[in-house]
């Protein structure tokens, strides 16, 4: 198979893993909290590389949660223990590490009904 000059699934995760990246989940954050104010936060506790607050597709408004991947596992630990708790606009901030995406199905997992007769 020829080389096309792009990263497989494979490669992305094993960049992720080797550069010792963590990604962690910032949530019950107020609707109107921006990426800047998250910056503000996690800056001071190690380098940030990126910052996605989820937004409602239809509205574009926040959902209330964001990930925030710093690029040391020590300084994400930091992270987690200085701000998670911590009361931001009024509501305590939950910060963890973030958990794989799992794969889920619309209309839920119907299991084994058996026959329907």
């Amino acid at each position: 198979m020829p080389e096309t000059g792009f990263l497989s699934r494979s490669s992305i995760t094993l960049n992720y893993e080797v550069k010792g990246m963590k990604k962690l989940y910032v949530g019950n954050m107020g609707f109107e909290t921006t990426e800047s104010d998250l910056r503000t936060l996690f800056q001071p506790l190690g380098q940030v590389e990126n910052i996605n607050v989820i937004t409602d597709r239809e509205t574009g408004r926040a959902r209330g949660f964001a990930f925030v991947e710093m690029t040391d596992d020590a300084e994400a630990g930091k992270a987690i223990e200085a701000l998670n708790g911590k009361e931001v606009a009024g509501r305590a901030l939950t910060v963890n590490e973030a958990r794989p995406k799992t794969r889920s199905s619309f209309g839920g997992d119907r299991g084994d009904r058996g026959q329907r007769w």
